[in-house]
């Protein structure tokens, strides 16, 4: 069964003076201001679409992670995602880094990175972000 997820954004005004809102519509989760001066400024007047990008990357990265654990029989106590999504105003989106910090009892070093580095290529976010670079970091706590 496919499922759509929606978010909508309301924009007045022009770019740089101009503000919005994004609403998650499907979750209800909240809804979050953005302003050019926070994307490319990195003021923290409200979100970016990059941070909502790392919110996705380290989502789905974790579930990935998770699952190829559990299926190596080695499911985590804990995993700890964070995307760090970076854009240069005039470039765009040039790479997501994602920092993992993990609890996996019972589980090699070398399997730990192998089974890291699949769930990065498995991820399905990490697919839709395949035209920039994405590097990953990981250890055992």
């Amino acid at each position: 069964m496919a499922v759509t997820s929606e978010a909508t954004t309301v924009w007045r005004g022009d770019l740089v003076s101009g503000a919005g809102t994004t609403t998650l519509d499907s979750s209800g989760a909240g809804a979050f201001p953005v302003t050019w001066a926070s994307r490319s400024q990195g003021t923290r007047e409200g979100t970016t679409p990059e941070e909502l990008i790392g919110a996705a990357h380290s989502a789905c990265f974790s579930m990935a992670f998770s699952n190829a654990l559990a299926q190596n029989g080695t499911p985590p106590e804990s995993l700890q995602v964070t995307a760090a999504v970076t854009f240069v105003p005039g470039e765009g989106i040039t790479g997501s880094h994602l920092l993992v910090s993990a609890s996996v009892p019972g589980l090699s070093e070398e399997d730990f990175e192998r089974l890291a580095e699949e769930a990065k290529a498995g991820c399905p976010v990490s697919q839709a972000l395949a035209g920039i670079s994405i590097t990953l970091e990981a250890s055992l706590a």
